[in-house]
């Protein structure tokens, strides 16, 4: 696990990230209605060497967000800076040779291979879309080298994605981002579709090849069992927000957002009489849209604790003991 980094050491900053969808209606002449709030103003660091794990209810925005990073999907608004570049707005020229330091892991393991490509030619297209691929026998032996690296046999390469099993080919995912010897992985629920056992062997393989490669993950998960496990700092997201980071010990030790706090209380306890025992604490009501957020905290109509300045100011995230809160229950330095 990656040891706290300075607050210069930073391989990606992410500051007041929104992305929005239009909504229009009409068939020839579409008017647009309004919006999609996909995204709303997600800021934070990413440190060289660390795992950041962001986590939330489906539809939250994690995986838009990381889509975003990659320029996947054009940012409504704030700023994308990747190793002291800011790469918000640069055109595809720019962003092609930035692309190889900066790689997905998706979270299907057969739907994001090609069906009709070898195994050997999956894990090599990178290298010759970069044009790495000097000679035949150097392209064979990068592709042994990658098989070998993510535990796979390099005979394995001449295969079709069906022969494999699904950890095997979340392995070859693996194996393809690192081609191009990358700093930034995004793992966008690398291990949701598979088996626990085998979600095990890859969180595993993936810390593994952090501390051997240097590599800096940006992890996405909505299992919090997988995300304390391989993280150091986890950050929650709710309706395209961050509403709380703090480091995986004090995230679980401490929760402060009354978000964060329901969704730990609703993580399943290994002892049946503890959890018996446990008060029903599970978050009322239903996810907002994001089409139409409520005004203030968008996790107002479901809190608790919720107070009349959050039906009308947004909280925004600052420093609150060890972590970064967005609530107004802290308002007065609690």
């Amino acid at each position: 696990m990656a040891a706290a980094a300075p607050a210069d050491d930073n391989l990606l900053r992410v500051e007041g990230l929104k992305v929005h969808f239009p909504v229009t209606e009409g068939v020839v002449m579409q008017k647009r209605v309004g919006s999609v709030k996909a995204v709303d103003g997600v800021s934070f660091a990413l440190h060289r060497g660390e795992t950041f794990g962001l986590v939330g209810e489906s539809g939250c925005g994690k995986s838009t967000t990381a889509l975003a990073v990659l320029r996947m999907l054009e940012p409504t608004a704030g700023r994308i800076v990747f190793e002291g570049e800011d790469v918000t707005h640069l055109g595809p020229a720019r962003m092609r040779p930035i692309r190889r330091r900066m790689q997905m892991v998706y979270q299907d393991p057969f739907g994001s291979l090609n069906p009709r490509m070898k195994v050997r030619d999956i894990v090599g297209e990178p290298l010759v879309v970069h044009g790495l691929a000097t000679d035949r026998a150097a392209y064979r032996a990068r592709v042994d080298e990658l098989m070998d690296l993510v535990g796979l046999l390099p005979d394995m390469a001449d295969r079709y994605p069906h022969e494999f099993s699904g950890g095997q080919r979340q392995r070859i995912g693996i194996a393809r981002a690192l081609a191009l010897e990358p700093s930034l992985l995004i793992c966008d629920e690398p291990v949701s579709a598979l088996d626990v056992s085998i979600q095990a062997q890859v969180v595993n393989l993936l810390m593994d090849l952090q501390e051997r490669l240097g590599l800096t993950y940006l992890f996405i998960a909505h299992d919090l069992s997988v995300v304390r496990h391989i993280s150091d700092r986890i950050g929650v997201m709710y309706l395209g927000r961050i509403v709380e980071i703090a480091s995986r010990d004090a995230l679980f030790a401490e929760p402060k957002h009354p978000y964060t706090q329901a969704l730990l209380a609703a993580v399943p306890l290994p002892d049946p009489a503890r959890e018996a025992a446990r008060p029903d604490e599970l978050i009322a009501g239903e996810v907002p849209s994001v089409r139409n957020p409520p005004a203030g905290c968008g996790f107002h109509p479901r809190c608790p604790e919720v107070m009349e300045r959050c039906r009308g100011q947004r909280p925004e995230l600052a420093s609150r003991l060890r972590s970064l809160v967005a609530c107004h229950l802290y308002d007065d330095g609690a």
